[in-house]
């Protein structure tokens, strides 16, 4: 049997594209970064390490009190809050840069989301860059997730939570232009579905015991194979195969 677990992979495998993102758009120092939500850090590792390598300090914001305790127990040196993404705890211009990994596409409404991007506006100063990522609604499997389909695939177990609002990559950067920013990056990114993969990885390790050599060997491999994969977010195709829109975008 495979000896690690298909949920530790989703996570591993969520991180490490993420950071591969954060480390191919993020200067290698500043002084303040916000990260809006805290369940990453709260499971595992999360992005925490890769932000706490280039800035001066960490803040964290997110909705779920338990979340921001666990987080905290995980990543003490964490400055965190339990705060919403619209109403930010924080005066004008607080950060450096700001980090919104899937945070804000959990909302009814366009409306919603446009306000909550206004406010990450408000917290950045002048000059400061946000790396945000949003569900990518060109993707057809996403577009199903938000779609009039939403509600009975959610009954029938197929989308296990509530999928929000969302846009693809032209939405997003119009989006971000409405609300005080000039995008200088736009990347399609997380080319294979995390549990896919990690159900596919479990299937492997039963059928050749590739576990047995090692978890941390298995793990290892596993990350290689799907971090290939992201290299379709240079092909034509990508704007349908890619899981999440990312851009990197300029307060002005």
């Amino acid at each position: 049997m495979a000896t690690f677990g298909g949920s530790h992979l989703v996570r591993t495998h969520s991180d490490a594209v993420n950071i591969k993102l954060l480390r191919q758009w993020l200067a290698p120092r500043f002084a303040r970064v916000l990260k809006t939500d805290l369940f990453d850090e709260a499971v595992g590792g999360g992005l925490y390490p890769e932000l706490a390598s280039r800035a001066e300090t960490v803040v964290g914001v997110d909705i779920s009190g338990i979340v921001v305790g666990a987080a905290v127990r995980r990543h003490p040196a964490l400055v965190a809050e339990v705060a919403s993404v619209l109403a930010l705890p924080f005066a004008p211009g607080s950060f450096d840069v700001v980090v919104s990994n899937s945070s804000l596409d959990h909302f009814e409404s366009r409306t919603t989301l446009r306000a909550s991007i206004a406010d990450l506006a408000r917290v950045l100063r002048r000059g400061g860059e946000l790396v945000i990522t949003l569900d990518n609604r060109t993707n057809p499997v996403i577009a199903a997730r938000t779609s009039v389909l939403a509600t009975p695939l959610r009954r029938l177990g197929v989308v296990p939570y509530y999928v929000g609002v969302t846009c693809g990559a032209r939405g997003l950067v119009a989006l971000l232009g409405q609300n005080g920013f000039e995008v200088v990056e736009v990347a399609l990114i997380m080319h294979c579905p995390p549990q896919l993969a990690a159900h596919l990885a479990a299937r492997r390790c039963d059928r050749v015991g590739e576990a047995r050599v090692g978890e941390v060997g298995a793990e290892r491999r596993h990350l290689r194979r799907v971090l290939a994969l992201e290299a379709m977010g240079r092909w034509p195709t990508r704007h349908v195969t890619g899981h999440f829109v990312a851009a990197r975008a300029v307060r002005l």
